[in-house]
């Protein structure tokens, strides 16, 4: 039972964190119609960033959280409008669109990735922080884990609010319905969609920021972050924020059971195999809906 516990508590940790970087490529994708490949580039930036922060600066990851996501919001917003943009422009339907994004962002991949390899070096990277253990339940879990989770759940919700309780939220989840549609009542597509990208850059810099806090990390890793993103985003189906949620929690609690029962070495094969299970059986993903 202690067994059970301890690898649900574990594994919503691991799954919330995916979920809420998720939530970030579900705007970037689902809203600005942007499939960005350097994603996890951008998480890896964030976790480095709170890392100078706390070893050099002595700035706590909770208090760099005020400095990194407005830093993550403002750096994709200058990258949609400088880089992305005159692709958007010149992008007859959305499958060009789509395209021309994936070799551009896969460009930017390497140039982020190289630029961090040159400032902090290929090696493992970490910081202890908070890593007090805390008992639930007969069950212990180290406190930067729950701090995590409590902030990406706050994080989540406060997204959730803002796209059903508000009239931008409004306005952008019509552009992800049917951009033809928003865009004859009156709606600016290319400034909501430069919005959302770089709320979805803010969202993973927080999920940086987060992640660090208890794992460890390295310049090269975020294209593992990219494809758990991608992964979440298509088994929740795309564009849909409760798909991304419990997507992000079902690998997370999978992931966690295989690495305590079987081997850890066979996580990555366990998500590929759920992944796979879910679009056989449901093409459009758990929550998504079938084109008419």
């Amino acid at each position: 039972m202690t067994l059970a516990l301890d690898i649900l508590l574990s594994g919503l940790v691991l799954g919330g964190m995916y979920a809420l970087i998720a939530l970030g490529l579900t705007l970037q994708y689902g809203i600005a119609r942007i499939m960005n490949l350097s994603y996890g580039e951008c998480l890896i930036a964030s976790a480095f960033g709170a890392l100078f922060l706390y070893a050099g600066l002595s700035v706590s990851p909770l208090l760099g959280l005020i400095l990194v996501v407005p830093a993550g919001f403002a750096v994709n917003w200058l990258l949609f409008r400088v880089v992305l943009m005159p692709l958007v422009r010149r992008a007859r339907n959305a499958a060009m669109l789509e395209v021309d994004s994936i070799l551009a962002t896969f460009g930017l991949l390497f140039v982020i990735q190289g630029v961090m390899l040159i400032a902090f070096g290929g090696q493992l990277q970490s910081y202890s922080y908070l890593s007090v253990p805390v008992h639930i339940l007969g069950t212990t879990l180290a406190l930067n884990r729950i701090i995590a989770l409590v902030v990406a759940l706050v994080i989540g919700l406060g997204l959730y609010l803002l796209l059903t309780r508000t009239r931008y939220g409004t306005a952008l989840r019509a552009i992800a319905v049917n951009p033809a549609a928003a865009q004859l009542v009156g709606i600016d597509m290319h400034a909501a969609s430069a919005l959302a990208f770089a709320a979805g850059g803010a969202i993973v810099a927080a999920g940086g920021v987060l992640v660090s806090m208890f794992l460890t990390f390295s310049a090269v890793m975020g294209v593992v972050f990219t494809m758990k993103a991608l992964i979440v985003v298509i088994m929740g189906g795309v564009g849909n924020m409760l798909g991304a949620l419990v997507a992000g929690l079902v690998l997370g609690v999978a992931e966690t059971a295989v690495a305590r029962l079987v081997d850890p070495g066979l996580t990555l094969a366990v998500t590929y195999a759920i992944f796979l299970s879910v679009l056989l059986w449901r093409p459009t993903g758990l929550f998504g809906r079938p084109a008419r």
